[in-house]
């Protein structure tokens, strides 16, 4: 089994990683981070340092890695130091949406536009991005926030127009988008007060949650838009 993380320097991604490693002794896994290199150590892991949102890491990344079983993406942008997700429209900016885009849309389609052939074979395969049910036009039912909905609703629908473009090119290819909930990661540390407290999940068990997803999901599943409990959200 070989399998991609991106992200892995986050809680959910670094959760991934060691999941993996535990649950498949023959697992090769590829890591990539983008500062802070984590502090696991296994001669089954290689690490890349890249841009996720960077065309030309993203390609140089394929010349390291011959083919995929599972390709994850759990890079993802939510807020800066001094700026947070919009509660009104009148604190809309142009930079902070583009910082939105940049991060959480970009990487998912420089992935499957460079990994398709490793992730073409005749067993299955995964492609599996991290998106947030708040990029579900259907379910967004209170506002704000939205360069953060733009953003995941736009991810949404490139998983959902790869997945139509795979059904052909890669039948045995599921591509699914994931949303993981509130996971108790720095990502969510400002927003967390509000959360109840059996809704906070571990990133230990968000791992666990999208191991669950690949044990269950088939090829005609492909294009779905599935919640940490296994449940289908609407796009």
């Amino acid at each position: 089994m070989r399998i991609l993380i991106i992200g892995s320097s986050g809680g959910i991604g670094s959760a991934l990683v060691n999941l993996f490693l535990a649950s498949d002794t023959e697992a090769i896994i590829y890591a990539t981070y983008r500062t802070n290199k984590p502090e696991i150590d296994n001669d089954r892991i290689h690490w890349f340092n890249i841009d996720a949102s960077s065309e030309p890491d993203i390609r140089s990344l394929t010349d390291s890695i011959p083919r995929l079983d599972i390709l994850i993406n759990a890079a993802g942008f939510l807020h800066l130091p001094d700026t947070k997700p919009e509660k009104s429209i009148n604190e809309f900016t142009r930079d902070f949406f583009d910082q939105n885009i940049h991060s959480n849309v970009l990487p998912t389609i420089y992935l499957a536009k460079y990994f398709s052939t490793q992730l073409k074979s005749k067993h299955r395969t995964y492609f599996i991005s991290l998106s947030a049910r708040i990029g579900s036009i259907e379910d967004n039912k209170i506002g704000g926030w939205i360069s953060y909905r733009c953003s995941k609703a736009a991810l949404n629908m490139a998983i959902k127009t790869i997945s139509i473009e795979w059904k052909h090119k890669l039948p045995n290819c599921c591509v699914l988008a994931f949303h993981p909930g509130t996971t108790d990661t720095d990502l969510s540390k400002p927003f967390q007060k509000n959360v109840q407290p059996d809704k906070l999940f571990t990133a230990d068990y968000v791992a666990q949650c999208v191991l669950n997803v690949l044990n269950t999901a088939a090829p005609a599943d492909s294009g779905k838009f599935f919640s940490y409990d296994g449940s289908e959200i609407p796009w």
